[in-house]
């Protein structure tokens, strides 16, 4: 072989494997969820239309209403028993405690203090998607409540934005992706919860409607506006260590710019001040993912909470990651173990 003839091969050798490793480090795409659309719902949903979204108010319905019209507009079926999308209950207000952060929740419709206190009428807004397996579900969930009005200020709407109009949104979205997929294998719920900050009333009752035994999985999405400690294209997942759901997302992710991780606030206890809670007392792996460091953010139940303190391309992305992440629980290759209900107590 002539030196020239050994310098060629040599450069197409070098070239292929420059290609191949090229082609091996590409990253996995995550699928496709329009940012217009997710900004276009967080909108409506934290205007000042919408008084804050405080349960027991009749901001709160129409808020609940405005979910229902998407999930017609998606196509999602309704849920036996329901009111269309909406799953009706009555209950008592109760006072708000303290918030995640430890601040005092807000004003709003319909505080406590009557004795006995009147019940209101609620709504949980569900729509679902029929899997090959009927009695499989996977669910994924977020807060449509916010706190409502918080007087004495100038402004004095709490919007409830990133808490929980993100997590609403991301529900809306991955319903609208997941209605354009091919009939999964497990079935889908896709549930916005009342009434998260008077009590967890709306999960509650939720969970007395169906078996719990039933419910593989719940997705459970708060306050994915704002990137996470650990940087973008990162996400948190509350009591990672009490089922393999964690593992099974990051490895789900793995390829991707994307990234899950173990709450970083273990001193919160944000696994049992969420929905997932009363899903996870059941023995359901149910989990919360969320990305804002709450320990130091400032628009918090504030009235700051606003559009435009969030990072919509973030947020996107983050609801584009929960739908490849959810992809192997919901063809059945990947099964969660269970939460042992006797390791969470009511706090």
């Amino acid at each position: 072989m002539t030196t020239s003839r050994r310098a060629r091969n040599l450069c197409v050798a070098a070239l292929a494997a420059l290609v191949a490793a090229s082609l091996g480090a590409h990253p996995r795409q995550l699928p496709d969820i329009d940012r217009a659309s997710v900004e276009r719902i967080i909108r409506v949903l934290a205007s000042d239309d919408m008084e804050g979204r405080s349960a027991f108010s009749p901001a709160a319905m129409r808020a609940a209403e405005f979910i229902a019209e998407q999930f017609v507009d998606i196509g999602l079926e309704q849920v036996p028993g329901n009111d269309g999308y909406l799953q009706r209950f009555t209950a008592a207000p109760r006072r708000r405690g303290r918030g995640r952060g430890g601040r005092a929740g807000g004003g709003g419709a319909g505080g406590g203090g009557a004795a006995p206190p009147e019940e209101y009428e609620l709504a949980n807004v569900v729509g679902m998607i029929t899997g090959n397996r009927t009695d499989e579900f996977v669910l994924f969930s977020a807060h449509y409540d916010h706190i409502g009005i918080l007087p004495g200020g100038e402004d004095t709407i709490a919007n409830g934005a990133n808490d929980d109009a993100s997590g609403t949104t991301a529900v809306i979205e991955l319903a609208r992706y997941f209605k354009s997929q091919p009939k999964p294998e497990r079935t889908l719920l896709f549930v916005a919860f009342t009434a998260e900050e008077r009590g967890g009333l709306g999960s509650r009752h939720f969970s007395e409607q169906l078996d719990p035994d039933q419910i593989v999985a719940m997705f459970n999405i708060e306050m994915i506006g704002k990137p996470a400690v650990s940087g973008p294209n990162t996400a948190w997942i509350t009591g990672f260590e009490r089922s393999s759901f964690g593992e099974i997302l990051q490895q789900a992710v793995e390829g991707t710019p994307y990234k899950f991780y173990p709450d970083p606030y273990p001193d919160q206890n944000l696994f049992f001040r969420s929905d997932n809670a009363t899903l996870a007392r059941l023995g359901v792996p149910a989990h919360t993912i969320a990305t804002t460091p709450i320990d130091v953010d400032p628009d918090y139940h504030q009235v700051s909470d606003e559009v435009e303190t969030l990072d919509l391309d973030h947020m996107t992305d983050t609801i584009r990651a929960i739908a490849m992440a959810g992809a192997t629980i919901i063809s059945g290759e990947a099964t969660p173990t269970r939460v042992d209900p006797d390791s969470v107590r009511r706090r």
